[in-house]
């Protein structure tokens, strides 16, 4: 069973506009950079300038209502900057959890939003998810025990306050520039991510 936000949270992502949608997704994809920054960093793969010139044309294009980006060329880059399909290392699928947001952004940047949201906040809560169940190890021997550790687990706890928050601020906030901001440095977490992990950022 997938771990809940709080009750209806799902059915409220599913209500908001295309541009609230993007902006929570954009919020919780900058969240995400420090797991890609460590696996581009420590696997020597990736692509970390990329995808951080893609989240910034993001925010660009929400808070620029006319700003010409080609986002199907951007979606093209995106591409290049996945981890190798070869690769199942848990840094790999942690850094393509970040591919896997940005993509969604792009989507939207051309479609109802629909989905993409939702699928956003279970990325995030699915890499929260195996962090905990591989920090754990040998420790769990049941799904009663591992349900137990995850819900109970800071990560998970801050994630919810996190998400809250996210969703709160892109309801009732007008998304002007300050706005904006203030979201942006909200997913900056203060360079920590999903994971409370960091990295090099001197790509910013």
């Amino acid at each position: 069973m997938p771990t809940m936000i709080a009750p209806g949270f799902e059915k409220r992502l599913r209500a908001l506009s295309p541009r609230q949608a993007l902006a929570f997704m954009a919020t919780l994809s900058e969240r995400l950079m420090p797991n890609y920054r460590l696996y581009a960093e420590i696997g020597e793969a990736g692509d970390a300038h990329g995808v951080t010139s893609l989240l910034a044309l993001i925010w660009e294009s929400l808070g620029v209502r006319d700003a010409r980006i080609d986002f199907e060329r951007q979606g093209e880059k995106l591409v290049a900057c996945e981890p190798p399909e070869a690769d199942d290392s848990f840094g790999a699928r942690i850094a393509r959890d970040l591919t896997l947001a940005l993509s969604a952004c792009v989507d939207v940047l051309s479609g109802p939003a629909g989905e993409a949201p939702v699928d956003v906040s279970r990325l995030s809560i699915g890499g929260i998810e195996r962090f905990i169940e591989m920090s754990a190890g040998d420790d769990i021997h049941d799904d009663a025990e591992r349900e137990a550790l995850i819900d109970g687990h800071e990560l998970m706890s801050d994630e919810r306050s996190f998400q809250l928050a996210v969703l709160e601020a892109v309801e009732t906030q007008t998304l002007d520039r300050e706005g904006l901001r203030e979201l942006r440095a909200l997913g900056k977490n203060e360079g920590f991510s999903n994971l409370g992990l960091t990295a090099d950022q001197t790509d910013d």
